[in-house]
């Protein structure tokens, strides 16, 4: 079996539609579990739970003050995932541009036909 990336981690936790929109509402800043929790249909306990694999993928962390637990976005993940995407980017930009390169010489070693009057 692959061992699982932190990349994987990041993707796994983003493909849920409700830590999807945990993240969004963190994007604007800080937020308590109760808060985040306001908008959903959901219990608390589930909501502590979609928090808690968003910690675990490292996109979010959270720190207990009395009886309030706050989340924050960690950058750190958010910075590994645009240098991988960067890398795939420029993968896929270099294979292109060679596309566009055998098809320039195609062009150019096709011989043209002659238009008639």
């Amino acid at each position: 079996m692959l061992k699982q990336m932190p990349i994987d981690r990041f993707f796994q936790a983003l493909a849920e539609p409700t830590r999807r929109a945990i993240f969004e509402r963190l994007s604007l800043g800080s937020a308590s579990v109760s808060a985040l929790a306001e908008p959903f249909d959901l219990t608390l306990a589930a909501v502590v739970q979609h928090v808690q694999s968003l910690e675990q993928s490292g996109l979010i962390r959270t720190e207990k003050v009395g009886r309030i637990r706050t989340c924050h976005i960690d950058p750190r993940m958010l910075l590994l995932a645009q240098n991988w995407l960067a890398d795939r980017r420029a993968l896929w930009e270099r294979r292109l541009d060679r596309l566009g390169n055998v098809l320039g010489e195609q062009t150019r070693a096709t011989p043209k036909r002659k238009s008639r009057p």
